[in-house]
């Protein structure tokens, strides 16, 4: 998969410094994947979920989520949001799903 953007992801690095590990070791498992379905990255990521056309994935033991658009066709993964977990509970981030 290709990740769009590197740079986005360096910025909830640098925001979210104590998830910086968790987000490195996503970003290459994603990577290395070639996904075709949810049930493909399910078993990259066991509790990766879907809602509209996103695909949300826990980051540091539940703690935050990152919240994507997975184009399996394409093999891209567009990063949209990453959020604490009292942050995702808001639920603002779902307009852009």
């Amino acid at each position: 998969m290709r990740v769009i953007t590197t740079g986005t992801l360096r910025g909830y690095m640098e925001q979210y410094p104590h998830a910086a590990a968790a987000l490195r070791a996503w970003y290459r498992l994603a990577l290395s994947a070639s996904w075709r379905s949810l049930a493909e990255t399910r078993a990259t990521f066991r509790h990766a979920d879907q809602y509209g056309c996103c695909t949300i994935v826990n980051i540091w033991g539940n703690h935050f989520r990152l919240i994507t658009h997975v184009d399996y066709r394409f093999q891209l993964v567009f990063l949209r949001h990453f959020l604490s977990h009292p942050e995702y509970d808001e639920e603002d981030w779902r307009n852009d799903c």
